[in-house]
C-alpha cells in the first residue's frame, strides 16, 4: 500500500504487448547473492487512553505535519485510512535494519506522543468502520474498483496494517538460496507465518471468527487483484502473465477524476489502446495496484504478516523471516518442512486455497501448521547468532516461540481471550461496553 502516485505525468511514447512483456521480465527478479534486507511497518494510528474513540481528521493532519519535520531514515507515508507505515533503507544486516526502524520508531512515537495519539500493532481495525483519510485521485480510483467486489477492499484500504518484509531474490542459479526456491518458499511458508502471527481477530468491537481478519480481507479481494500466479511454471514467465492479465485498476488523467475500467486487463489495453495507449508509466503504476502476498519488486516482498502487538512485536517476524531466507541451513529446513503443505493449496495460487485460508481463520490451532512453525522457529533461533542478531533479538524470538508457538497460539488468541474474560487486556472498553459477540459475514 505504501506505492502512492497521486500525480499523472505527462504522456510518453506508447508500449506494445511485447514491450510490457519485456519491461515486467526485466524487473520482477534482480538476481544475485542475498545481502539486503528491508521491513515495512504499518501501524494504526489511535488515542493512547482512549483507542476505541475516533481521531479527527483534523487532529491526524496535524500531527502527520509535525512527524514530517522529523529526519528519520526510514521513508514515510500515510495509508487511505490515516494508517502510519515507515519503509527502511535496504540494510546491510539485520541489525542494521533493526537498529534504523527502530530509532525512527523512537522518534515518531515521541511526536505523536506530544497530541495524545500512539501506534497501535494491529492488523485489523477492531473499533471503527472503514474511514477515508486522503482524498486522492489514485485512492478515488482504488476505492471505486475495489466497491465492485465488496467491502473488503475498503476494509484493506483503510482499516489494516502489516509488517512486510523485503528480502533480495537470491541468486540466478538453482539451489537453497536461488531465485526460484524463495519464490516458491515465500508462497508456501506465508501461511505459517499467517498463521504464527495472526493479531486481527476483531472487527466492529466483536470477534470475526477469523484469527487473521486482515488476510480475510485479501482474501475477498479477489484473485485478480490480491492473488499471485501459479507456481508450476518459471517465475519471470508466470509472473508476467500474471501482471499483463491482471485487470487495470484505473486510467490516470490529468485532470478530474480517472477512469476506473471494469474487467479490462493490462494485456487487452495494450491491443486496443481505448481509451488512449498505454505507456511504460502505466504500466509501472498498474505494477503497484496489484496486491498479491509475495510480490516481486526486483526482491521479493513478503507482505501476509499481520501488524504485531508492542513497541518491538516487528522485529520478531523481521527476524525469523530473513533467518530462514538467508541463512542455508535454515532455509533447507524449512523448504523440507513446508513442503508436504504444499498439497492443501490443491494448486491453486495464493492466498485463495484451502491451506492459506485455514491459517487465517485457525492459526496455530492446525496441527500442521503448528508443527511446521515449531521447526522453523527453531532453524530460525540456531540460525540468527549467525546473522549477527543481538542477544535482545534473539531472546524476543525465544520468548515468543515459549509464548505462542510452543502453545499453538498466536496474539489474536491473547485478544479473544481478554475480550472473553471483560479485562483491560482486550484492544478497547471491556467486554461489556462493546457490542455482543458474533461472527462477521459482511465480507
Amino acid at each position: 500500500m505504501s506505492d502512492s502516485a497521486s500525480e499523472c505525468p505527462e504522456p510518453r511514447s506508447a508500449i506494445d504487448e511485447a514491450d510490457a512483456e519485456a519491461l515486467v521480465q526485466g524487473i520482477c527478479f534482480k538476481t544475485g547473492p542475498p545481502r539486503r534486507l528491508g521491513v515495512e511497518v504499518e501501524w494504526l494510528v489511535q488515542e493512547l487512553r482512549t483507542p476505541w474513540l475516533p481521531v479527527t481528521s483534523e487532529r491526524l493532519e496535524a500531527a502527520y505535519a509535525a512527524v514530517r519535520s522529523v529526519s528519520l531514515d526510514s521513508a514515510l507515508t500515510v495509508e487511505p485510512g490515516g494508517q502510519l507505515e515507515l519503509s527502511s533503507q535496504p540494510a546491510a544486516s539485520l541489525m542494521e535494519c533493526v537498529d534504523a526502524v527502530r530509532a525512527d520508531l523512537d522518534a515518531v512515537r515521541a511526536v505523536l506522543r506530544e497530541d495524545g495519539l500512539g501506534l497501535v500493532g494491529l492488523g485489523h481495525d477492531p473499533w471503527h468502520a472503514p474511514r477515508r483519510f486522503l482524498r486522492e485521485p489514485r485512492y478515488d480510483a482504488m476505492e471505486a474498483c475495489l466497491d465492485r467486489t465488496g467491502p473488503a477492499g475498503r476494509a484493506m484500504m483503510c482499516a489494516s496494517a502489516s509488517v512486510q518484509v523485503c528480502l533480495d531474490a537470491g541468486y540466478e542459479e538453482p539451489g537453497t538460496l536461488g531465485h526460484v526456491r524463495r519464490w516458491w518458499l515465500a508462497h508456501q511458508l506465508g501461511p505459517v507465518l499467517v498463521a504464527a502471527f495472526a493479531n486481527s481477530p476483531l472487527a466492529g468491537g466483536r470477534p470475526t471468527g477469523w484469527l487473521s481478519t486482515r488476510q480475510l480481507r485479501w482474501d475477498r479481494i479477489g484473485a485478480g487483484r490480491a492473488g499471485g500466479p501459479a507456481l508450476d511454471s518459471e517465475p519471470r514467465g508466470a509472473w508476467v502473465r500474471h501482471v499483463l492479465d491482471a485487470p487495470v485498476m484505473c486510467v490516470r488523467r490529468d485532470s478530474g477524476p480517472w477512469d476506473v475500467p471494469d474487467g479490462l486487463t493490462f494485456r487487452e489495453w495494450t491491443r486496443s489502446g481505448v481509451p488512449r495507449a498505454p505507456t511504460r508509466e502505466d504500466l509501472d503504476y498498474h505494477l503497484t495496484t496489484l496486491f498479491p502476498p509475495v510480490r516481486p519488486r526486483g526482491h521479493l516482498e513478503l507482505r501476509m504478516i499481520d501488524a504485531q502487538p508492542g513497541d518491538d512485536g516487528w522485529i520478531v517476524p523481521l527476524a525469523v523471516t530473513a533467518a530462514l531466507f538467508d541463512d542455508p541451513e535454515a532455509s533447507e529446513t524449512a523448504y523440507r518442512a513446508v513442503k508436504p503443505l504444499a498439497e492443501r493449496t490443491r494448486g491453486t495460487p495464493a492466498p485463495h486455497n484451502p491451506l492459506w485460508r485455514d491459517a487465517a481463520r485457525g492459526g496455530l490451532a492446525d496441527p500442521e501448521l503448528r508443527e511446521v512453525a515449531a521447526l522453523c522457529f527453531a532453524a530460525a533461533l540456531r540460525a540468527l547468532p549467525g546473522l549477527g542478531a543481538t542477544t535482545g533479538v534473539v531472546d524476543a524470538v525465544a520468548a515468543y516461540q515459549d509464548r505462542y508457538i510452543s502453545r499453538g497460539r498466536c496474539p489474536a488468541d491473547d485478544l479473544l481471550d481478554a475480550l472473553r474474560a471483560g479485562t483491560d487486556g482486550a484492544p478497547g472498553p471491556r467486554a461489556h461496553e462493546t457490542r455482543p459477540q458474533g461472527k462477521d459475514t459482511s465480507s
